[in-house]
């Protein structure tokens, strides 16, 4: 039996059980229709009319098959909507490192649902690692990671620039827009970011070249945490400059330079090589590449010297 046979039965209960309707209305001949029910009827071992005079009537068993065969069609009629539209009504799963989710998902997901409200978005907020994970056993579409995942397998690429900035405690022997030799650098006490984090591969790119490793004494997923330790003059830190900005603003910390060390980077949306580009995943990767144009990165120097510094920072 095929969807065909159930919408000739229930063409044939709509036209009042007339097959010369039904016949005429589907374009078909009269014996076709009959043996369509018959087929129907022959298939499950029933009877669906009783035939009483030159008139159909339906059995209990008829009126029985009726309720099913009209959940069936309505079923299929939401799923031929359903998947004939899926570039305009589906799901859109997208992973972010802790950065990227908390400083600029929300509002890429306010600005792709109000151009999409069709659209289902489901976010996961993670560390890089976690992320790599998920794109490969295909539980998101794509990931916005704060560092470039080296695996043959993915596809990255660049899409916005960004900066991170070392943060000491705001009083001696710190001051703003100090610069500092590498080899003071290496003697600090570092607050940093969890092993696996984009943050953290970032800053490890970094001093790799410089032939020296960190030992942080504090290691965490809280952007906030780190920022009160270095408040509280329990260490360093390096953190992206786009989620540190008040507080460097407020003159609560201070921001130095490293001596020939860039703490430049760039921001990667990822997926796996093989993943199809649908209409709604494209649209959403357009709306992330264009974003910056409205977010530029703040200044590496913009914020060295905060509002209630004076002169004798330097006395």
């Amino acid at each position: 039996m095929t969807r065909k046979h159930i919408n000739i039965f229930l063409k044939v209960c709509e036209c009042n059980n007339n097959i010369t309707k039904t016949a005429r209305l589907l374009f078909m001949t009269q014996p076709a229709v009959t043996m369509a029910i018959q087929e129907i009827e022959k298939y499950y071992g029933i009877l669906l009319f009783d035939r009483l005079g030159k008139r159909l009537y339906l059995t209990e068993a008829g009126n029985e098959f009726r309720n099913y065969a009209l959940r069936i069609a309505r079923l299929f009629d939401d799923m031929e909507k359903r998947f004939h539209n899926w570039d305009n009504a589906g799901i859109l799963k997208i992973g972010a490192s802790i950065t990227i989710g908390s400083q600029f998902m929300p509002s890429y997901v306010e600005t792709f649902s109000n151009l999409t409200p069709n659209i289902d978005i489901r976010v996961i907020i993670a560390p890089t690692n976690v992320l790599k994970e998920k794109i490969i056993t295909n539980e998101i579409d794509l990931a916005l990671v704060e560092s470039n995942i080296q695996d043959t397998n993915m596809i990255a690429e660049e899409y916005m620039d960004d900066s991170m900035a070392v943060i000491t405690p705001a009083k001696k022997p710190f001051y703003p827009g100090q610069i500092m030799s590498v080899d003071d650098f290496k003697k600090q006490r570092f607050l940093l970011r969890e092993i696996g984090s984009g943050t953290r591969d970032s800053f490890e790119h970094i001093i790799k070249k410089y032939d020296f490793c960190i030992k942080p004494v504090w290691e965490g997923m809280s952007t906030t945490a780190l920022v009160n330790a270095v408040k509280k003059g329990l260490g360093i830190s390096v953190l992206p400059r786009r989620m540190i900005t008040r507080d460097l603003e407020n003159g609560d910390i201070y921001s130095i330079q490293i001596e020939n060390l860039d703490f430049h980077r760039k921001f990667y949306i990822t997926y796996h090589k093989d993943k199809r580009i649908n209409g709604i995943l494209n649209n959403f990767i357009e709306l992330v590449r264009n974003y910056e144009l409205n977010y530029p990165l703040p200044s590496s120097t913009q914020f060295y010297y905060s509002k209630s510094e004076t002169d004798s920072n330097f006395s």
